[in-house]
């Protein structure tokens, strides 16, 4: 492939994470552009932090916007025409930035390049990437047989350097084509976090588009960097599933598939009571709760529901 090496931005969205940005920019170059999309109403100062940047660009979003339409206003009001999509809690290397920015700028049906998440092991972490939800795929991730058929499920968990074919990959390291990107729609706002990024791999195959997963390219990676309470995110993702299987499927398959789901999760949210990690549990019950009712809140305010 021709190195482009091109000139780029990275576009972080920020929900009381300060102290996860810290960490980020402390391994980047100091005049790296960035800019910070704040979803927190400056309530923890990032707007100096990042102003006091040489190339660093702070976008208040008003506040409760949510990751979709945070990361497309980010995009929309970058100058560059390349940017990466980093999440708080990612540490990218400059190398790997380059990389995936070269990757989009080379080939012009290539949607977007991202890196592979690890955690502090240096193992992959499950939901990398994944597959279009489906019965099938639905069942053997409830009862957890992804483990033995590890391309059967609904979340991919390739090893490093591991060649895997995906229908989508998340936005933690993404880096885009901001025209592309906005031309395709960007993320799809009606969902506040979470299956944002399978609904954008829907749009990009539709588009005879491709993403590239770069399972070569490793990124250290702590889930849950931003300052929302892990109960809230939990009911909210499987809130967020519901809302698109709803939105593929028929209302029978749709009520089926985000069920099958949410029993799993409920299965094992009881078996971590028995076991006695009451914390699991709740996570596990929590995204039962989104999955079967279709509704979730962060801060008090109702973000996704059956509509």
């Amino acid at each position: 492939m021709t190195v482009v090496t091109a000139a780029f931005e990275i576009i972080v969205v920020s929900y009381h994470s300060r102290s996860q940005i810290e960490g980020l920019l402390a391994g980047l170059p100091d005049d790296l552009p960035i800019a910070v999309v704040d979803n927190a109403r400056g309530s923890d100062g990032l707007e100096q932090l990042v102003t006091s940047r040489p190339g660093g660009r702070y976008v208040d979003s008003g506040g409760g916007a949510g990751f979709a339409r945070a990361a497309n206003l980010g995009v929309h009001s970058s100058p560059y025409e390349f940017v990466v999509l980093v999440n708080p809690d990612s540490r990218p290397s400059m190398a790997a930035l380059t990389a995936l920015v070269d990757d989009v700028a080379a080939d012009e049906s290539c949607a977007s390049s991202s890196a592979l998440n690890v955690s502090a092991d240096g193992s992959s972490e499950l939901g990398t990437a994944g597959w279009e939800p489906s019965l099938a795929r639905a069942l053997v991730h409830a009862l957890a047989l992804h483990k033995l058929f590890p391309r059967s499920g609904l979340f991919a968990r390739p090893a490093v350097g591991e060649q895997i074919e995906v229908d989508w990959v998340t936005g933690a390291v993404m880096a885009l084509s901001a025209k592309r990107f906005l031309a395709l729609g960007g993320f799809d706002e009606r969902y506040y976090v979470y299956s944002e990024d399978v609904a954008f791999g829907r749009t990009v195959r539709q588009s005879d588009q491709h993403q590239n997963l770069r399972t070569d390219i490793t990124v250290a990676h702590a889930s849950g960097g931003s300052g929302a309470p892990s109960l809230e995110m939990m009911r909210l993702r499987g809130a967020s599933f519901a809302r698109y299987v709803r939105r593929t499927h028929n209302p029978v398959m749709a009520r089926t598939v985000a069920g099958v789901v949410g029993g799993g999760y409920l299965l094992r949210g009881l078996a971590q009571r028995v076991l006695g990690t009451p914390g699991r549990s709740q996570e596990h019950l929590a995204y039962a709760k989104g999955a079967f009712t279709g509704r979730a809140w962060v801060a008090g305010q109702e973000v996704t529901s059956r509509v």
